[in-house]
């Protein structure tokens, strides 16, 4: 097994073909065994995932990460359902010649990680679900007006709509919003497009319809899968995330006090070892 010391700030951007598509990723970590492949937030781009989060579990293991059709620096336009986003990953999964891999899904990307379990089963060993809840828990067509009220609140004093949706408006929240801002502004170079309109109307559109359709057979999937979030998300109802847990069996929720929807980065320095020790356990099993 091979390994870099490269950290997430100076990861470089490559481009993959798939069918006719560039897809925009960057990889860092080991080489070998089951890669980690991350699947992002809605309007998110590459540079918006967390780099103690990032770095911190590539120290250990293979860390993919990209932009899904439509996004930042890939090709296309974002699909209108999140299955067709699951199916594009698997796609770009499968194009960079993987048979098996670790998801590790945030928000909408913890739908589509859901998805990929049920429609590509083959392709994941083991799935950590952050910051989300299952299809058809309803409350998800408030998302735009959710959204849309951050977007207004971040105009007004001058932030990132994430200070608003991510972190609670307490002290160790707003100190926590504070520190996850600071820590995406690390990379200066090589830095991913912004997400286009297109693509925003379309993955909020994607997010309410997986809100109002009929709920997936969560208990069907039989692959190991680890549920985090904070106790008071605004974004996905906490309880959803403990109602997907109890869905899908022998699934392990952990709840960060204190927190929102961007509870895992708040907690970064815990939801780091207890993601390295899950994965751990599946290398372990086999």
């Amino acid at each position: 097994m091979s390994t870099t010391a490269i950290t997430w700030k100076m990861a470089p951007t490559r481009t993959l073909d798939v069918a006719g598509t560039p897809f925009a990723y960057r990889v860092l970590g080991p080489r070998g065994g089951v890669p980690v492949v991350f699947l992002h937030h809605l309007h998110a781009i590459l540079d918006e995932w967390d780099p103690r989060t990032v770095d911190g579990i590539a120290a250990a293991r293979h860390v993919i990460t990209f932009d899904n059709r439509g996004i930042g620096g890939t090709g296309g336009k974002v699909p209108l359902t999140v299955e067709a986003m699951a199916d594009d990953a698997a796609a770009f999964i499968r194009a960079l010649g993987h048979e098996q891999v670790d998801l590790l899904g945030f928000s909408l990307g913890g739908g589509v990680a859901q998805s990929v379990l049920l429609r590509h089963p083959q392709l994941v060993r083991r799935a950590i679900l952050a910051g989300t809840g299952p299809a058809g828990a309803g409350g998800l067509e408030k998302m735009p007006l959710i959204a849309g009220g951050a977007y207004l609140k971040a105009l007004l004093t001058l932030r990132n709509p994430k200070h608003f949706l991510f972190f609670p408006r307490t002290p160790a929240g707003k100190a926590a919003a504070t520190d996850y801002m600071a820590r995406l502004k690390e990379r200066t170079a090589d830095r991913d497009k912004r997400v286009s309109l297109q693509a925003r109307v379309a993955q909020l559109r994607a997010i309410v319809t997986a809100g109002g359709q009929a709920p997936y057979d969560l208990s069907i999937i039989s692959q190991p899968v680890l549920v985090a979030n904070g106790d008071h998300d605004v974004m996905v109802a906490s309880a959803h995330s403990e109602d997907l847990a109890r869905r899908i069996p022998g699934a392990h929720l952990i709840m960060y006090p204190d927190s929102g929807h961007g509870g895992v980065f708040q907690y970064h320095e815990q939801f780091v070892p207890s993601v390295l020790e899950f994965l751990a356990a599946g290398d372990e099993a086999a």
